[in-house]
């Protein structure tokens, strides 16, 4: 008889303490079982912007320097089959089948771009290039940062400086057609003029460069739910 009230008064006893376990766990915020460095763990929201601001930026680097943003197939009459512009250089092929590409007028010099309106579009591509480079190396340290307040202010100014890159860049893809007037385009286009390529058409290089800041768009949205405070549970109290 004894035996069995002692084993009724510590089972109640294991009850007692397991039900103070859950309440404590409860006043915390936290479910029970939920291990506090779960905190800590990697946000899959922020791994996707990370992964994503890495793939645009390849994307915005390779399309800068990409020779093929005006493109001819063909040019009869002419010393060149075919020819192609892009930001920084020009390409053309030549009688021999050799593709050769250069620099404006053989020369590395930003002042040789034949067009005041190319000079413009490069400094805006170039410089929102430099922020989403600037902002996904932000965003690869907030991977590695435990939730708070820093985390969130680092990943709030990562996501202006995409913001920002996406009208820089969008305003130098904008100003690029006006330089289809100038006379190095007009020797190979025939009557080009401002957004109007003549006998020349878009290439493959301006049409990546569009794509790519049209997703950077998303870039601040995922910015904004970054953060791997994102992952803290909800309270037992509210499920119910």
């Amino acid at each position: 008889m004894h035996s069995l009230l002692g084993r009724e008064k510590k089972a109640e006893a294991e009850e007692e303490e397991e039900e103070e376990e859950v309440g404590f766990g409860i006043y915390l915020g936290l479910s029970p079982g939920f291990l506090p460095q779960a905190a800590s763990m990697f946000s899959c929201v922020g791994c996707f912007w990370v992964l994503l601001c890495s793939a645009l930026l390849a994307v915005c680097s390779f399309s800068f320097i990409s020779p093929a943003w005006i493109v001819k197939e063909h040019h009869p009459g002419s010393g060149h089959d075919s020819v192609s512009f892009g930001l920084l250089w020009h390409c053309s092929e030549s009688l021999d089948h050799m593709y050769r590409c250069y620099t404006f007028r053989g020369l590395a010099r930003f002042a040789e771009i034949p067009s005041s309106s190319w000079q413009t579009s490069a400094v805006l591509c170039s410089g929102g290039c430099a922020l989403l480079a600037v902002s996904s190396l932000l965003a690869i340290i907030t991977v590695f940062l435990p939730s708070g307040g820093c985390e969130r202010r680092i990943c709030t100014l990562a996501g202006y400086m995409q913001m920002a890159s996406v009208f820089i860049m969008a305003t130098g893809l904008l100003v690029y057609p006006f330089g289809l007037n100038s006379s190095l385009v007009r020797s190979f286009c025939g009557d080009s003029d401002i957004f109007y390529a003549g006998e020349c058409q878009i290439g493959w290089g301006y049409m990546l460069a569009i794509v790519g800041v049209m997703l950077t768009v998303f870039l601040p949205f995922f910015a904004k739910y970054a953060p791997k405070e994102q992952l803290s549970p909800t309270p037992l109290p509210t499920l119910l």
